[in-house]
């Protein structure tokens, strides 16, 4: 019997510095760069980036339970942004790329949410956690030129100075969960 996928829904700045190092990992089966947490249906990549529509560029991921917990994929989104900066990750600035984890169920939330409380009661950052735990409404699926941009574009500036060193980082670290 195959085992049920599961999905897990995380915002930690621009979704392709998310989405390229998550694609590594063994038992993530695919992932999909969108908007979640707004409120203006069908959101544009230039209407998010405006920041008038509430939402959070965030990623969906597909994966399979039997081979990667929800909480390792906690433990990589938390090394590749960092919790503490209150809407913005490195250069990208605007509500748009809050930290947040948009949840699927109960289990998801009450696990996200003790995540991100250990986090703070660990005092490993010099600020507080400002990671965001709700419940996923909706989640609108940006446009083909978004979806595995760094596989797609590995030249790309940005990518080169923001997504790679992600990628190395999560080769490092996780490399015991890493895709053959």
């Amino acid at each position: 019997m195959a085992t049920e996928t599961e999905r897990a829904t995380l915002a930690g700045g621009c979704f392709w510095c998310i989405e390229a190092p998550v694609e590594e990992l063994d038992g993530v089966l695919d992932v999909t760069s969108g908007y979640a947490g707004g409120h203006t249906e069908n959101p544009t990549y230039r209407e998010v980036c405006s920041g008038t529509t509430g939402h959070a560029e965030v990623v969906q991921i597909e994966y399979d339970p039997e081979h990667i917990a929800y909480e390792d994929l906690l433990d990589v989104f938390f090394t590749v942004h960092d919790p503490t900066q209150l809407n913005r990750q490195g250069p990208d600035v605007g509500s748009q790329y809050r930290s947040a984890i948009f949840t699927h169920g109960d289990d998801q939330q009450e696990k996200a949410a003790a995540y991100v409380d250990a986090l703070d009661a660990e005092g490993g950052y010099d600020d507080d956690v400002v990671t965001e735990v709700e419940p996923l409404d909706t989640f609108y699926e940006a446009s083909e030129e978004h979806q595995n941009y760094y596989e797609k574009n590995p030249d790309d500036a940005y990518c080169s100075i923001h997504a790679q060193p992600k990628i190395e980082k999560v080769r490092e670290k996780f490399a015991e969960k890493l895709a053959a």
